[in-house]
């Protein structure tokens, strides 16, 4: 689905609007960053300690420069994201800057906490080729089967455009939220728990009725 504005310039005030209202909506469906477990959230090779929490920010301050990341010994990066219930991730925006800092690949890893480089060089769940992109426009769509129901995300930034450190301004996620049933889990396995006991030889039926 394009997310294009209206070109239909015969109505200034109509076009004007629907640009408010895009702009709204998009600031609506980029509010992933407020479900990130930033306590425990992690960027490999950061210049700066910490600085790679600073790139999950509301969508209208994505072109804001005054804060973003570096990589430090080389142009690798590697973000470590747990969220604070699952998310299914339909959206991402990579912004940088207008040079050859810009990272130009990125590799997605779903659920696999604690990702190191080593394990980062291994194949990925998805991977773009990006686009250089100052303004934060530019939407890389995940495939929605894939990354439906995800706790955890890495992001894994290999290389750049040709500069010996990569920078990232914003990192925008797009997509849906849903609280961790933590009880019900504990329900689920306590109901697994009985059926194997009272009935040992439909065990596992028992644990499938209770899932359900």
């Amino acid at each position: 689905m394009p997310h294009g504005h209206s070109h239909d310039h015969g109505h200034g005030c109509s076009h004007e609007a629907t640009d408010v209202d895009h702009a709204l909506e998009m600031g609506i469906e980029y509010s992933l960053y407020t479900k990130i477990d930033l306590e425990n959230t992690e960027c490999l090779n950061e210049e700066i300690d910490g600085s790679g929490k600073t790139v999950f920010k509301p969508y209208e301050k994505r072109q804001d420069t005054s804060k973003y990341v570096q990589s430090d010994a080389d142009e690798e990066l590697l973000f470590n994201i747990p969220f604070t219930g699952n998310i299914k991730l339909k959206g991402i925006i990579i912004c940088g800057a207008n040079d050859d800092s810009h990272p130009n690949r990125v590799k997605i890893f779903k659920n696999r906490p604690k990702m190191t480089f080593d394990d980062a060089h291994g194949k990925a769940d998805q991977e773009f080729e990006l686009t250089r992109d100052v303004r934060g426009e530019i939407e890389y769509s995940p495939k929605v089967v894939t990354f439906s129901s995800v706790h955890h995300l890495s992001l894994y930034f290999p290389s750049n455009f040709g500069d010996d450190n990569t920078r990232i301004y914003y990192i925008g996620l797009r997509g849906e939220f849903s609280e961790a049933h933590y009880h019900g889990v504990t329900i689920c396995n306590y109901e697994a728990r009985a059926n194997a006991a009272d009935h040992k030889e439909k065990a596992f039926d028992g644990v499938g009725r209770a899932i359900q």
